[in-house]
């Protein structure tokens, strides 16, 4: 019995115990220095002429036997003699792979694909067998040798038989472990079937660039006998037959014009479980200091769990062909948290265990080129084929918003031109852009209106003032919508027409035109703003002044309604822009009324710390009821002016989507009206 050159039975514990957290890899790990294996003898078939090797011949083998509880992993690569078995598997950690990819880095180009990196990846077999033989023959070699070890203390090398060159590991697996009080046990008995390791062959070595090849069993239809009658049932048999399992060359590695788009959408179909077709694929390859072929699929319908805690974003991660993470959160941003795709760098520096990262330096360089390519298909969806995006923002787009709001506006130079509103003047989706476009002369914002319908939210009376006024209003009825817009504040529209300070230069301008300049564009920035706050100024000077008259003549009604209603508003006051409606609610500060409707179905709700609008009633000193309201001040009823007070807030609630605090109450003051 030979020592292992270490520290033995405490690295070997360290090994199958701490830096694996997945057993299942091990097959991977066995595969992957196979193909290591196989790509050696390739590569000196390939640099000496002496050597004949037939390529369409190297392949990997992989076979069970149920009864010996016994799974092997053969190839017919490079092998090894009794000094390399010692050097590789008797010293933990030493790489033989590692160390070829040194000794032939100005000379691999793409003619070798080298996958092993740390010399540990042998010793996860001992995860799942209790015994670990290896019988190898080295190119060119006449004997064959064979390493052996229970992965405890030790290991033997003892001269073997293989017909030719390569090398077989042989595992026996471990027993399975009962559950005991309760607790489930372990099962092993998945390493010894067919559907097993064919469903790990294909979820981590599926692009190894060599056939992996098992005898699997499949069913065909016996001939009919002779002497069959017509009432002859079919018969079926069993029978064994060599079939290659793995995909080998990944479709993210060719070229876009070798692949259909009935193949790429095969490909997303089958690799991410959707049954409809990708709205849009996006595939490129990067070189420089970090190369990395990368796929990636937008995809038509939002899966059901999208915006559950449940729903794991990421891209498929893969190191030189070879599984690494199936969900690499880290390469996504949470906005674009729908993409499904695939990464494949051979750059990237794995931890030991090459489940999870070493550096995040690079996958930050990976991330944001993808983010960026991401982002340029949507653009190019958005304008090329607008059916199209809105479809995928009515799906997705909400997440989009959240990714400004939850980055406090910090993400509104990338997100905010993707972002889609309903126009109560166009009747249609719009972006942020579109609307700044189409903006009369000397206006300076963006005007919204947020609730949960946009039937009822164009009705509202501070809607049609602000429509009437010739300006658009965005009916924004996504919960999420105007707290992005706060978080926001603004948008900067881009390549506006240029405001001249004075009539001097606008008519120097107009005329620097008409001689053939071309007009002068500025980049301008447009407030976002809510047309139920009190602050839109919007009326003219008369009506401005026509609103400061009334509320000096009328400043006793306003505080006999204010003493009415109590804490329920801040104060009542003229209107200086409602034209048909008689009243309506503003409100004062950040918080609107549909942001106070969002924050109280919340889960904080309960809390009884829950943030209260300052709420204005606005009254139209021009419609007849407020003659009503005069004339019941001037006879001195104050029950008149409290009934009246509390039908236009309640009335003025209802046009808001908002029940009154007391319905019964309200039903009874109409009743009395009426």
């Amino acid at each position: 019995m030979r020592q292992f050159k270490t520290e033995s039975k405490k690295l070997l514990d360290l090994m199958i115990n701490s830096i694996y957290t997945n057993k299942e890899i091990f097959l991977r790990e066995l595969i992957s220095n196979a193909s290591d294996a196989v790509d050696k003898l390739n590569f000196k078939s390939l640099s000496d002429s002496s050597i004949q090797v037939d390529q369409g011949d190297l392949a990997i083998r992989v076979s069970f036997d149920k009864d010996a509880r016994t799974l092997t992993v053969s190839d017919n690569g490079i092998g090894m003699t009794a000094e390399d078995l010692e050097k590789n598997l008797g010293t933990i950690a030493h790489s033989g792979s590692q160390e070829f990819k040194q000794e032939n880095a100005d000379h691999q180009g793409n003619d070798v694909d080298i996958i092993g990196q740390f010399g540990v990846g042998f010793y996860s077999a001992f995860m799942v067998a209790s015994k670990v033989r290896v019988v190898s023959r080295a190119f060119g070699e006449d004997a064959a040798h064979v390493w052996e070890s229970d992965g405890l203390e030790g290991y033997t090398i003892e001269e073997g038989e293989r017909a030719c060159h390569g090398t077989d590991v042989i595992l026996t697996i471990r027993e399975n472990i009962p559950g005991e009080n309760g607790e489930p046990g372990e099962s092993y008995d998945t390493y010894l079937s067919e559907w097993g390791l064919k469903d790990l062959i294909k979820r981590y070595s599926n692009y190894v660039r060599y056939p992996v090849q098992m005898m699997v069993t499949k069913s065909r239809e016996k001939d009919k006998p002779d002497d069959a009658g017509e009432d002859y049932t079919p018969e079926y048999e069993d029978y064994q037959e060599l079939e290659t399992v793995n995909s080998m060359t990944p479709i993210w590695k060719k070229r876009s014009s070798d692949v259909s788009d009935e193949d790429y959408n095969e490909f997303y179909k089958s690799t991410f479980h959707d049954f409809e077709d990708p709205a849009r694929k996006v595939s490129f390859h990067a070189e420089g200091t970090l190369e990395y072929d990368a796929l990636l699929f937008i995809p038509s319908r939002a899966p059901f769990d999208l915006y559950s805690k449940d729903y794991e974003k990421g891209l498929a991660l893969y190191s030189s062909n070879v599984l690494i993470m199936d969900k690499c959160a880290d390469l996504l941003p949470d906005y674009y948290n729908f993409v499904r795709g695939v990464v494949d760098s051979q750059d990237i520096s794995l931890n030991i265990s090459r489940e999870t990262l070493q550096q995040n330096r690079q996958l930050k360089a990976i991330a944001k080129r993808v983010e960026k390519r991401v982002t340029s298909e949507l653009e190019k969806m958005r304008d090329e084929d607008r059916e199209a995006y809105e479809t995928f923002f009515e799906n997705f787009g909400r997440g989009l918003k959240f990714g400004i709001y939850s980055s406090y506006g910090m993400k509104a130079d990338e997100l905010a031109d993707l972002l889609l509103f309903w126009s109560a003047r166009e009747n249609k989706m719009v972006t942020l852009a579109e609307y700044a476009a189409a903006m009369p002369e000397g206006q300076k914002a963006i005007y919204y209106a947020a609730g949960d319908d946009r039937t009822r939210l164009s009705k509202m009376p501070v809607v049609k003032s602000v429509l009437d006024r010739g300006y658009d209003v965005l009916l924004l009825t996504t919960d999420v919508d105007e707290f992005t817009f706060q978080a926001m504040r603004g948008y900067t529209a881009k390549n506006m027409p240029k405001l001249y300070e004075d009539d001097a230069a606008r008519e120097a301008a107009a005329k620097a035109v008409a001689d053939g300049a071309e007009p002068e564009t500025e980049d301008r920035f447009l407030e976002l703003k809510n047309v139920a706050t009190g602050d839109l100024d919007l009326a003219t000077e008369d009506e401005k002044k026509d609103a400061e008259e009334a509320s000096k003549e009328h400043e006793d009604l306003f505080g006999a309604m204010k003493d009415a209603l109590g804490d329920k508003v801040e104060k009542v006051a003229v209107s200086a822009h409602l034209t048909d409606a008689p009243a309506c609610i503003t409100t004062e500060g950040p918080l609107s009324l549909e942001m106070e409707k969002v924050l109280a179905r919340g889960p904080e709700a309960d809390a009884g710390t829950m943030p209260k609008t300052q709420r204005v009633l606005e009254l139209n000193a021009k419609h007849p009821v407020f003659d009503k309201l005069v004339a019941a001040q001037e006879a001195g009823d104050t029950s008149k002016i409290e009934l009246y007070a509390g039908l236009l807030y309640d009335q003025a609630l209802l046009v808001e989507g908002i029940l009154p605090a007391d319905p019964v109450a309200f039903a009874q003051s109409v009743c009395e009206l009426m």
